[in-house]
């Protein structure tokens, strides 16, 4: 169960890295410029994954310390 959550938790950041750069892209071959609307969405894109990732690493590393 824990395993299968961890999983959907990474597949989660990266689509969510990736669906941002992929929408930045398209816009600058487009219209050649990035709405603010679309930088909104890419910070809290990236804001989410960092936090997905960061949060992960921190609480392993509690527990490695708890576990010595």
């Amino acid at each position: 169960m824990k395993k299968g959550f961890s999983i959907v938790q990474y597949a989660c950041a990266v689509c969510l890295i990736i669906s941002s750069i992929m929408m930045v892209a398209y816009q600058v071959l487009t219209i050649a410029d990035v709405a603010n609307g679309l930088l909104m969405y890419v910070a809290q894109a990236f804001l989410l994954a960092g936090s997905i990732f960061g949060l992960d690493y921190y609480v392993k590393q509690i527990k490695k310390g708890n576990e010595e």
